[in-house]
């Protein structure tokens, strides 16, 4: 692309980003990660490696009197074979935290993943550019939040005006992990995933380790969450645990109990607060493992199922229904020694009332406008009134 001369290119470091727990360099550029380089080594799984390097809630946060401002990124498209084409990511753009712009990358390289057979094919593709214009001429805070679920190596970023990091200012930070929910599937761009509307309504600076498929109670997670500045912590535990079948009952109170206790190594007072499962039809009474419905996919149609017995639930099996009795014990049980624990029940977010008028499209995962639900209910539960995070002397 033609760049006039009068055009500024600014190194993409890690002051300038948002979100990002680690960057790695990369061929073409840098690649933000949302755990560290440790964690990743401790970890071979390709569902954890996609989705932490999908970048939601990462975004450059700059200040600048810019009128036009140029992304060129390298992103990774996943292509489901027999599945509707998934749409492009979306780059959202705020000025002065309002969001004024949005715009995708068509190009990029893509991975087909063959939902019946489980493999892979990478095919590699070209990079492409995000062009914002006609900015106002003065100095603002700028924000590009990244695709909340398209990995995106950045390339260069140019302006016609110079750029700074944008300051941090006084906002509290709030980190969050959970599972494909809390990453952002289905929701209609980066800043409209639930914890960044609940993030934006409770004035706060979103860290989002929301890592599809992965909210598995790994040690190492925790560890990053140990090791992260945060002022606020949630953890929402449950859907991946039972769609994973990943462990029985008696596993599960050790593991949560030892994921709080490394949390709590790094912030001993911080308000920490744990969040149940939101209400998921297939799995609430029927154990895991979770399996895509290939009838449904032989007519198009992406979709999941349960495959466990209910019966075996008196075998330690998980459920949904377990998961929040055992949370809710977990957490009464720490509470007196703890006065910064917390527990949210996750039907308060999501319930039965809400799956009847907003039912989960492939039985998993909420759609763009339950996102905003969930946000407005987090934040007013939360952020608000007496809630567990709701700022000091409000």
């Amino acid at each position: 692309m033609h760049t006039p001369h009068h055009w500024t290119t600014t190194p993409i470091t890690p002051d300038l980003l948002r979100g990002a727990l680690d960057l790695e360099r990369t061929e073409h550029g840098v690649l933000p990660h949302r755990l560290p380089a440790r964690a990743r080594a401790q970890c071979a799984d390709p569902q954890l490696a996609m989705a932490e390097s999908q970048p939601s809630g990462v975004r450059l946060a700059l200040r600048t009197r810019a009128s036009t401002i140029e992304l060129d990124t390298l992103p990774t498209k996943r292509v489901y074979r027999g599945a509707p084409p998934r749409p492009d990511g979306v780059y959202d753009l705020l000025v002065d935290g309002r969001l004024t712009d949005q715009a995708s990358v068509g190009d990029g390289n893509t991975v087909t993943i063959d939902l019946a057979t489980g493999t892979a094919q990478h095919q590699p593709g070209p990079i492409g550019t995000v062009r914002f214009t006609g900015l106002a001429d003065r100095v603002k805070d700028v924000e590009i939040w990244l695709p909340h679920n398209e990995t995106t190596e950045l390339v260069a970023l140019r302006t016609d005006a110079p750029v700074e990091a944008a300051p941090r200012g006084e906002r509290r930070v709030w980190l969050h992990h959970g599972s494909s929910i809390s990453h952002g599937s289905d929701a209609a761009s980066p800043t409209t995933t639930w914890p960044a509307r609940a993030a934006s309504l409770g004035g706060v600076e979103l860290v989002n380790l929301g890592l599809g498929g992965s909210a598995l109670l790994d040690p190492f997670t925790a560890r990053a969450m140990r090791d992260t500045p945060a002022d606020l912590i949630s953890v929402k535990i449950g859907i991946n645990l039972v769609n994973a079948d990943l462990m029985r009952l008696r596993a599960l109170g050790p593991a949560v109990h030892g994921f709080l206790d490394t949390i709590r190594e790094g912030h001993p007072t911080a308000p920490l607060l744990v969040v149940s499962p939101l209400y998921c039809p297939i799995h609430e009474d029927t154990p895991g493992p979770g399996a895509f419905d290939l009838s449904a996919l032989s007519a198009g149609e992406l979709r999941f199922r349960a495959t466990g017995d209910p019966d075996e639930r008196a075998a330690g099996k998980l459920t949904l229904t377990v998961i929040r009795e055992e949370l809710a014990r977990i957490v009464r049980q720490r509470a007196a020694q703890d006065p910064g624990l917390s527990y949210l029940d996750g039907l308060d977010l999501y319930g039965e009332a809400d799956f009847a008028e907003l039912p989960l499209p492939d039985q998993l995962h909420p759609d763009a406008a339950t996102h905003h639900r969930i946000g407005e209910r987090f934040a007013g539960l939360v952020f608000e009134d007496e809630g567990p995070f709701c700022a000091p002397g409000a």
